[in-house]
């Protein structure tokens, strides 16, 4: 993050944590999460109110959760900006139906004010059940403006 020290990363970090747990569609899911430099973990319980009618995850879920993680990942590298999900593409590997999903977020390349982001989706007993990748732009927002983010 260039000049910045590391108690002001360190608090950009927390800053988007509670950014994203402020954000009122996380009151649903009850998501935790953790921001690093260039990656973000976010881990939620599985519920039913979350299943299509033949009882498995939606895959609306799958998508929430991995473009979060890249969305985090990137946005951690962004120190004054929101970024938004310019595109996201979304592979699911198998159903869920219960359990804890833990999905990370990674920049794999920055390119300006633009971010290449990949994350994955991993069930309670590791295994991976869906991946995605996306870009993701820097935009007019600041961050001092979004609900949530303390500075």
């Amino acid at each position: 993050m260039g000049e910045k020290d590391s108690g002001t990363t360190t608090r950009h970090f927390r800053s988007l944590e509670r950014m994203y747990l402020a954000a009122p569609i996380n009151q649903l899911y009850e998501p935790t999460i953790e921001v690093a430099g260039g990656s973000a973990t976010i881990e939620m319980a599985v519920s039913p109110r979350f299943f299509h009618s033949a009882g498995s995850l939606h895959g609306s879920v799958y998508f929430k959760m991995l473009d979060d993680a890249a969305f985090f990942a990137a946005n951690s590298l962004q120190p004054d900006h929101f970024v938004l999900t310019a595109t996201f593409t979304t592979n699911l590997r198998q159903p869920v139906t219960g359990g804890r999903l833990r999905s990370v977020g990674r920049v794999v390349e920055q390119m300006g004010r633009r971010y290449r982001a990949e994350a994955e989706l991993f069930d309670e007993s590791g295994e991976r059940v869906a991946h995605g990748d996306g870009v993701f732009v820097r935009s007019r927002i600041l961050l001092r403006e979004a609900t949530g983010y303390i500075e």
